[in-house]
């Protein structure tokens, strides 16, 4: 359902002018990043600047698409885009590659507009001390879960893994429905099949950055936990080798799924759309734990950023700015369940009113974990993301992955 315009933008609404526009400012989001909201966004800011035309394109479903498009765009050095939307995890890439334009000069008021926002976005959209873009949203990692079948059967959500495991194993066989499975999460090689090595990784005591090393110990555990969630307990689907981001919030909506693992996105969908079968229906919770370990999740978060080969700088850092404030912050909160990036927000009712789960969110993305920051990270993704794969899919061993990270992972964390 639709939300009123109002809600969060009213202090940029002016009326229309019939001039015609002097700049014409182009962006690009992906797919996935609710291009229907934002280009509501865009009308507001128009209406309130009616000398700037702004024109949206939409790319690809998932980060990677995306950025392979944002390349060869920008490798020739093309002016017909003027801001992008990034994955949290490019901003070291696009600022080495010369592709992002530094926003420092274009902002007088810097240190105060990023004690706004969370600390671990902040510090995320600057690289060797220069600021390269601001924050559209957080995000983090959950688990979702049936709460309608958790409350039948008298569970609460689960704390470890193991319980998570026995949960839906114990659901699915009561429940005597062959269309019902245990549990989704990513395993095709994308980029949130990253995610799902990371978080057991993590949970399990690995570390993994510039000066930390892979821990091999830990990453066998992460690798046979997610291979036995498809071989052994067969919570996982057999297929779960060729699920990407959205097809986890897919095959959850469509209330075949007890558990799945999945961004804040997850939830406005869930609730909202019209074919959504576990409207009503849905709990979150943080991320269970790796036995005897500590709950860990994946900082998430797309990123506006200027492109150094605009021709309207001034005018897209100024629609930049607009577009990581805290109104449009709210505005995606209530209408696309994006987590804000503005720390404040989280207790905002009308938020609250449309996100409930919000109140107990703050937490989990304040502790969440940023995957490793490198110029060279679209191929530490690229060898952490396939190996995964390769493991779920059985057409690797566990063993065999392990060593491949080892001998890889190191040089391109350099």
């Amino acid at each position: 359902m639709k939300k009123m315009l109002a809600v969060g933008l009213t202090l940029f609404v002016s009326c229309l002018c019939s001039a015609q526009a002097a700049t014409t400012l182009r962006v690009f989001v992906g797919g996935q990043e609710r291009p229907d909201v934002m280009k509501e966004i865009f009308v507001q800011y128009m209406k309130a600047h009616p000398d700037v035309n702004v024109q949206l394109e939409v790319g690809g479903a998932t980060s990677e698409a995306q950025q392979q498009y944002l390349s060869t765009v920008l490798n020739s050095a093309d002016s017909s885009l003027d801001i992008f939307l990034l994955d949290i995890v490019r901003i070291a890439q696009y600022a080495q590659s010369g592709w992002a334009e530094p926003l420092d000069s274009h902002i007088p008021n810097k240190a105060a507009l990023m004690k706004q926002y969370l600390p671990a976005y902040a510090a995320a959209n600057t690289y060797n001390g220069k600021l390269y873009a601001l924050p559209a949203f957080a995000d983090a990692m959950f688990l979702y879960y049936r709460k309608d079948l958790l409350t039948k059967y008298r569970f609460a959500p689960p704390k470890t893994w193991d319980d998570m495991v026995k949960i839906a194993q114990t659901i699915t066989q009561r429940e005597k429905d062959p269309n019902l499975k245990g549990f989704s999460f990513q395993g095709a090689p994308i980029e949130g099949t990253v995610c799902s090595f990371l978080v057991p990784y993590w949970s399990a005591g690995g570390q993994l950055s510039s000066t930390q090393a892979l821990d091999p110990n830990n990453a066998k555990k992460s690798l046979q936990f997610l291979s036995d969630l498809v071989k052994v307990s067969k919570v996982a689907p057999s297929n779960s080798a060729e699920i990407k981001t959205d097809d986890t919030r897919r095959l959850f909506q469509s209330g075949n799924y007890v558990f799945a693992h999945l961004w804040a996105y997850g939830w406005n969908r869930f609730q909202e759309d019209t074919d959504s079968q576990v409207k009503g229906k849905v709990g979150v919770v943080k991320l269970p734990a790796m036995t005897g370990g500590k709950a860990a999740t994946c900082l998430g978060g797309w990123e506006w950023a200027v492109s150094s080969y605009s021709k309207n700088k001034a005018a897209a850092a100024d629609l930049v700015q607009f577009l990581s404030s805290k109104q449009v912050s709210k505005y995606l909160a209530v209408n696309a369940s994006n987590l804000p990036a503005h720390t404040s927000l989280y207790n905002d009712p009308d938020i609250l009113k449309v996100n409930p789960w919000f109140k107990d969110a703050l937490p989990v993305v304040r502790s969440a974990q940023q995957r490793p920051v490198s110029p060279r990270y679209p191929q530490l993704s690229t060898t952490i993301n396939s190996n995964v794969n390769a493991a779920v899919a059985g057409v690797k061993s566990v063993d065999s992955v392990v060593s491949e990270l080892q001998s890889k992972v190191p040089a391109l964390l350099k």
